[in-house]
């Protein structure tokens, strides 16, 4: 039994301007996770970072936290959810690019070719890297 089409897919000005459109909420939406996952990792580390140099910067009036081990598991935990935010984020883009750029769309998308790949790919794989190396700095440095 074959598989009917969904819907048809007419070539038109008004269709390939909803596809490009579909395109670019696609990479804002991406953009908008990147954003957040950068936010969530920085955070993470610099409550680390504050907490751990706190002690110094209070002299003989420190105060003792009944936890002293919560600010380094609240900042593990800011930043893992960083990183595995991107990572589920970045294989959400890739499968919606993957969809859009079907056989089946390429009446409408109007390139005839593969799409290079953007730069937004790049930069979340950079931030990925900068994550997993705070995440391990911040576990192996206070475990």
């Amino acid at each position: 039994m074959s598989n009917p089409e969904r819907f048809s897919i007419e070539p038109s000005a008004s269709n390939h301007f909803a596809w490009s459109n579909t395109r670019l909420a696609l990479e804002r939406t991406f953009m908008a996770w990147l954003r957040t996952a950068v936010s969530l990792i920085s955070f993470g580390f610099t409550i680390v970072q504050f907490f751990q140099r706190l002690p110094q910067m209070q002299g003989d009036a420190a105060v003792k936290p009944l936890n002293p081990d919560a600010p380094r598991i609240l900042g593990l935990a800011l930043i893992g959810a960083g990183v595995i935010a991107l990572a589920i984020s970045s294989w959400q883009y890739r499968q919606g690019v993957k969809y859009l750029w079907r056989p089946q769309f390429s009446a409408i998308a109007g390139i005839d070719e593969k799409p290079h790949g953007t730069p937004v790919l790049f930069v979340a794989g950079v931030v990925l890297l900068i994550g997993l190396f705070a995440f391990l700095s911040v576990f192996v440095r206070l475990a």
